[in-house]
């Protein structure tokens, strides 16, 4: 009998015979009366508070998946440790800066910029990552092995003969950047950037004498912060894209040349589209040697920060005392370094957080922004003062800003094709002076400004 009361009692569960018992106990758990009366069980507010609770229940779970979708989102599409897609990301996204260049936008803005914004804006919006070990590899070797492909024209001896009046207008160039900077960095000392301000000041002068690589060259040798180097490119790249546009449109009046091609042009047209495969491999293969002895030479003296600087003055030496070798590698050697550079343009871009630009690059953008209107009104005014021909000084002022790559693009969409060549001669030779001038200025002047 008291087996009975026992198996008919309201309250009574059998044990659970196996695991996949309690699992379903614990399913129905909610349906497990917390009083032994019948009355309440079935009660309205036993039913109510049931409902509450799988409706509090279903709601935390969508709220937690909702939360761990969120979170998601907050990640990269592209990982940074997802190695093929970054470098596809990268490589994709310089093969469209220099395709832009073809455009009316991209020809007026130069495909690094467009390169440069493209990365910044993949970055910012979770496309790929801001950080990448694929990054490193970018700036600690591709940019290095760019930098002698890019220099093998630069014959000192050719760039004096060569260049003519274009080269002391673009020296004349140099010096207005030279000013601007004095300028600049007394209206704008970047007291906030600390040690890195006056830095910052040199690399820009640079950047504005020879291009994006002494820009870094110089940061490099000086220990600019990431951060700074970055916002400061952003900020810089900003002020170019304004710069070039003030440019064409001084320009605007200024007719084209004949359309008949200068003794020379066509030569290097024809090969710039011919690029044969041992003619390329020798370029990048002498172009790792004087990486690797560059790299022997600064740590056999302990120099800090002075590779490209090194490399900088091996392949000048070099390419001035073998001209016509160096001269046969130089277009394949140019195609490579334009594939390069724009990786490292992507990569800057990529690198760029807008937040710090916000927060740090203010002051370097309104620094740069008075640096090249200084440049600007002392080239234009000295020039007129000497009787220079205006295109001659709107090409130099080209070249010190945008190097050898911009110089030729506004040269050709202009007509000019006479300057073509001096344009770029004069990059160059802007690039090969650029970075131990900014060094030099910073250390000797801005340093104790």
């Amino acid at each position: 009998m008291a087996g009975k009361i026992i198996l008919f009692h309201p309250t009574y569960i059998p044990p659970p015979p196996a695991r996949r018992c309690i699992l379903v106990s614990r399913n129905a758990a909610s349906q497990i009366p917390d009083t032994p009366t019948r009355s309440f069980q079935n009660s309205p507010l036993s039913t109510s508070s049931s409902d509450k609770y799988k409706t509090l229940k279903t709601t935390s779970r969508n709220s937690a998946r909702s939360v761990i979708a969120r979170s998601q989102l907050n990640f990269p599409i592209i990982s940074p440790h997802d190695q093929w897609g970054t470098w596809t990301a990268l490589f994709a996204t310089g093969a469209f800066g220099i395709w832009s260049e073809k455009t009316k936008i991209g020809s007026a803005l130069s495909g690094a910029l467009v390169s440069t914004l493209v990365g910044l804006a993949a970055s910012n919006l979770g496309i790929i990552a801001s950080e990448s070990a694929a990054y490193n590899v970018v700036l600690e070797f591709l940019l290095p092995l760019a930098v002698p492909l890019l220099l093998y024209r630069a014959d000192m001896r050719r760039v004096i003969k060569s260049t003519g009046t274009l080269l002391l207008a673009f020296l004349l160039g140099s010096v207005a950047t030279t000013v601007g900077t004095l300028v600049a960095y007394f209206l704008v000392p970047m007291r906030s950037l600390g040690q890195d301000g006056w830095k910052i000041a040199a690399a820009l002068m640079g950047r504005h004498i020879g291009g994006a690589v002494n820009y870094v060259a110089i940061s490099e040798a000086l220990g600019v912060s990431p951060s700074v180097l970055a916002a400061g490119l952003a900020a810089d790249n900003v002020i170019c894209a304004i710069y070039f546009t003030t440019l064409f449109a001084l320009a605007s009046k200024i007719p084209s040349e004949s359309s008949s091609p200068t003794p020379g042009i066509s030569e290097e047209s024809e090969s710039d589209n011919k690029l044969p495969v041992l003619q390329t491999a020798t370029a990048v293969a002498v172009s790792f040697i004087i990486c690797k002895i560059a790299t022997v030479l600064t740590k056999h003296f302990g120099i800090q920060g002075g590779t490209l600087p090194a490399i900088t003055a091996i392949v000048v030496v070099l390419a001035t005392s073998f001209p016509n070798q160096f001269a046969y590698l130089a277009p394949s050697g140019e195609a490579m370094a334009l594939i390069l550079m724009q990786v490292f343009f992507a990569v800057i871009g990529a690198s760029g957080s807008i937040r710090n630009v916000i927060t740090t690059a203010p002051s370097i953008f309104l620094f740069a922004l008075i640096q090249i209107g200084v440049h600007l009104g002392v080239i234009l005014g000295l020039g007129k003062l000497f009787r220079f021909d205006l295109r001659l000084l709107l090409l130099a002022s080209n070249a010190n800003v945008g190097g050898p790559t911009t110089a030729c693009g506004m040269a050709t969409a202009k007509g000019w094709t006479s300057l073509i060549v001096p344009g770029i001669l004069a990059g160059i030779f802007g690039i090969a002076i650029a970075t131990f001038l900014g060094i030099a200025f910073g250390q000797t002047v801005l340093r104790f400004m």
